[in-house]
C-alpha cells in the first residue's frame, strides 16, 4: 500500500483548533496594523449619528477590513491545506466571493444597527484597536474554519470533476 492510498482525514476538532489559532493570530496582527494606522488620535468615533458623514469611524474601518480579510484568508487557507481538497475553480473561487459578501453583510448590518441604537459614540485609541482586532480575529477564525470545512475531500462527500457537490454517501 502506497502512502497516497490512505486518505488524510482531518477531524472537525483539529479544524476548529486551527481556526482558533488563526483567529487569535489575525486579531493580534491586524490590531497592531490598526494601531499603527490610527496612532496619534486621542479619540475616534465608533459610530456617528448619520449614515452620510466625512469622519473615519471604527465601524466604517471594520467593513473593508472584514471583506478583504475574508477573501484573502479564504485563498490562503485553501492554498495551505495539505489534505486532499476540492479544485479551486469553480468551487473555492465561489467560496471566496461568498465569504467576502458574508463579511460585508455581517459587519454592515451590525454597524447600522449599532449606529441606529447608539448614535454617536467616541472611543479611545486603545478601545478602537481592540474592537478592530476582535473583529479581525473573529473573521479570521470563521473564514479559516468555513474554508477548510468546505474544501476538504471527505470519504462521505462526493464532488464531480468541476468540484461541485453531488451527494452524501450513506
Amino acid at each position: 500500500m502506497k502512502k497516497t492510498d490512505t486518505p488524510l482525514v482531518i477531524s472537525d476538532s483539529k479544524i476548529l483548533g486551527g481556526a482558533v489559532i488563526s483567529g487569535v493570530t489575525n486579531g493580534l496582527i491586524n490590531g497592531a496594523i490598526q494601531w499603527y494606522l490610527l496612532k496619534g488620535r486621542a479619540s475616534i468615533p465608533l459610530s456617528v449619528d448619520g449614515i452620510t458623514n466625512d469622519e473615519q469611524t471604527v465601524l466604517a474601518t471594520a467593513v473593508p477590513l472584514a471583506v478583504s480579510l475574508a477573501m484573502i484568508l479564504t485563498v490562503v487557507a485553501y492554498l495551505t491545506l495539505k489534505a486532499p481538497r476540492r479544485r479551486f475553480l469553480p468551487g473555492v473561487l465561489w467560496l471566496t466571493i461568498k465569504h467576502g459578501v458574508f463579511g460585508f453583510g455581517l459587519i454592515v448590518a451590525g454597524a447600522v444597527t449599532w449606529q441606529r441604537l447608539m448614535g454617536t459614540v467616541e472611543v479611545s485609541l486603545g478601545a478602537a484597536v481592540i474592537i478592530l482586532g476582535v473583529i479581525a480575529g473573529i473573521v479570521g477564525g470563521l473564514v479559516n474554519y468555513m474554508t477548510l470545512h468546505a474544501s476538504l475531500l471527505r470519504p462521505s462527500i462526493r464532488f464531480d470533476e468541476a468540484g461541485i457537490f453531488l451527494a452524501t454517501r450513506s
